[in-house]
């Protein structure tokens, strides 16, 4: 059997080769990792090759670019033969950690016609409660749950395993428990603090800044990261103005597509002066600050107030 899988939610990726495992009795010692530049003909020799113990084998290939857009001098008709005969006795995974397939591709057609497709771009309330597997968690906790922590599955995966250590002997997941047992993201709070700017909401701007504080957030910290918000913004904004894509843009800034995706639809409420106007003020406040002309609870305030 052969499969393409694709996506960004690697996590998700990574439960599904182990669901394959147990599903097929794969052990470890069949299982084999390659990067496609290691060569097409070594991977399919491979995949042709009897497992030395008479077991069926497991061959994962990452960095599997020739099922997308990015240009390539790899001839897959070799691929496409294999794929017309495969080997019964080896699963072979291809593994694209890109949004999207080019579809256009021969090759794509081809493993779409025999193989098995999937995507793992998104998730869902689901995946989250199969996560926390007999635990019982309803869906307003869990939209609590990703609006503290965030949309990163990987993140939550390590919060949702460490709510269900610490509430071993009551399987019954609270509100409370999600607020005393996770970390909150401030990431999450940056974004709605930029919301509160670009949305002229200057009181709720200050009262989200003044619940950092509470949290024991360094207003230092807070200039950078909210400099660092508006550097993304302003690069994406410039990025997708010449007509990149969110995907593109993701790959060029080596940042997650959600966070990219945020960052364009903030940037529709800015100029391209607006931004540079907001990154030299925070530069001119962390050196007033770092420098003693400027107390720094007062300062990041007074910003605050005045964009």
């Amino acid at each position: 059997m052969i499969y393409l899988l694709y996506g960004k939610e690697t996590h998700l990726i990574e439960n599904y080769i182990k669901k394959i495992k147990e599903e097929n009795k794969i052990q470890n010692f069949s299982i084999i990792t390659y990067d496609l530049d290691d060569g097409l003909n070594k991977i399919l020799e491979d995949a042709n090759t009897i497992d030395m113990f008479g077991n069926k084998k497991l061959i994962i290939v990452n960095n599997s670019y020739i099922f997308t857009g990015v240009k390539q001098e790899i001839d897959t008709d070799i691929l496409n033969n294999y794929i017309s005969n495969p080997n019964p006795d080896c699963i072979l995974i291809f593994i694209v950690n890109n949004e999207k397939l080019d579809e256009r591709k021969k090759i794509t057609k081809e493993i779409k016609k025999t193989g098995i497709v999937k995507d793992f771009n998104d998730f869902d309330n689901n995946t989250l409660k199969d996560m926390f597997g007999d635990y019982k968690i309803d869906s307003l906790t869990l939209n609590y749950l990703k609006d503290r922590v965030g949309n990163n599955l990987d993140i939550l995966s390590n919060e949702i395993e460490k709510i269900k250590i610490y509430k071993d002997d009551n399987k019954i997941i609270t509100k409370d428990d999600v607020t005393n047992l996770t970390s909150k993201n401030i990431d999450i709070d940056i974004f709605a603090l930029i919301e509160s700017i670009v949305s002229k909401d200057k009181e709720k701007a200050i009262s989200i800044y003044n619940e950092m504080i509470k949290m024991n957030e360094e207003p230092i910290k807070i200039i950078v990261m909210l400099a660092n918000q508006f550097r993304i913004i302003y690069q994406a904004k410039r990025l997708y103005k010449q007509g990149y894509s969110g995907n593109d843009i993701a790959d060029i800034l080596d940042i997650h597509p959600y966070r990219i995706k945020l960052a364009i639809e903030k940037g529709k409420n800015y100029s391209e002066k607006d931004l540079i106007s907001n990154l030299y003020k925070l530069a001119i406040l962390d050196e007033e600050i770092k420098t003693g002309k400027k107390d720094k609870y007062i300062g990041l305030e007074l910003f605050l107030i005045s964009v």
